[in-house]
């Protein structure tokens, strides 16, 4: 199978000499976009005004990023944030009162799926918009988006996986010379698959017409997706070092009940509404 050695400087340009434009950034934007443009072809099919995800945008923007952000300081390095609250918000590294710019180095994708959730919810308490059907809308480009941030996770040579024990794999040459599972595209491509069967569902089904049911079948493939593959990932934090269960995979079980919930709630009351 052979084994790729991986040395991609995770940096494209440093914009005025000061500002870095890295990969992940660019990759994290371009996901953005395109679940947004996805979205928008659902958002045209249904006859639904643009107007309106133009509005909801703006608050899935800011959750996510405020989610992923959050998420990563409270669930991966609180012990550090807890005294360092003002790095939560800052892209900047505060050190003896000198400011190192360096982007916001840390982004949990639970916390960002926390922070998808909370902010269709207030624009549903603002709106009074149809939740389910939002979500559902919404759920659609979804995984387009987490696979590009994966793919920024590869070119930044992060969360790669474990040694693979062969002469296969890749080897993250920032850190060491040991072939590892790139877990970072076995997720990313795994994304892309879910996307492909909540495309079908949608399009070629009268399963879309059960108003929860594709978010809750993307909660339960793609974190199911993500609580497998965590197998074959190196810890990202210390404190996971013995743990049955890691944090990813921790915070995985909770989205994956509530998928299978929503699921078997919307297929009985479409069961009951056919009656």
């Amino acid at each position: 199978m052979g084994v790729i050695e991986w040395n991609v400087d995770p940096e494209i340009v440093r914009l005025f000499g000061t500002f870095p434009l890295k990969y992940y950034g660019l990759l994290f934007v371009t996901g953005l976009v395109l679940g947004y443009l996805i979205v928008k072809r659902v958002y045209i099919f249904e006859k639904i005004p643009v107007e309106n995800l133009e509005k909801l945008s703006t608050y899935l923007f800011i959750g996510i990023l405020a989610g992923a952000r959050i998420g990563h300081c409270l669930f991966y390095d609180f012990a550090y944030f807890s005294k360092h609250p003002l790095e939560i918000f800052l892209p900047f590294q505060i050190t003896n009162g000198n400011w190192h710019f360096t982007g916001f180095a840390g982004l949990a994708s639970h916390g960002g799926t926390i922070g998808v959730i909370l902010a269709i919810l207030l624009y549903y308490y603002k709106t009074r918009a149809s939740l389910l059907k939002i979500l559902d809308l919404v759920a659609i480009g979804t995984p387009i988006t987490a696979a590009f941030i994966r793919f920024g996770n590869f070119m930044n040579s992060e969360i790669y996986g474990k040694p693979t024990g062969g002469d296969y794999g890749v080897i993250f040459m920032k850190d060491d010379m040991i072939p590892r599972h790139p877990t970072q595209l076995y997720e990313a491509f795994s994304y892309l698959i879910i996307f492909g069967l909540l495309w079908y569902v949608y399009k070629k089904t009268n399963l879309k017409k059960r108003k929860g049911f594709i978010f809750g079948l993307l909660l339960t493939t793609l974190f199911s997706a993500r609580l497998f593959l965590e197998i074959f990932k190196e810890d990202q934090v210390a404190f996971e070092e013995g743990m049955l269960l890691n944090m990813g995979q921790i915070l995985s079980i909770p989205f994956i009940i509530i998928g299978i919930v929503l699921i078997i709630v919307s297929s009985i009351k479409n069961q009951i509404e056919t009656v």
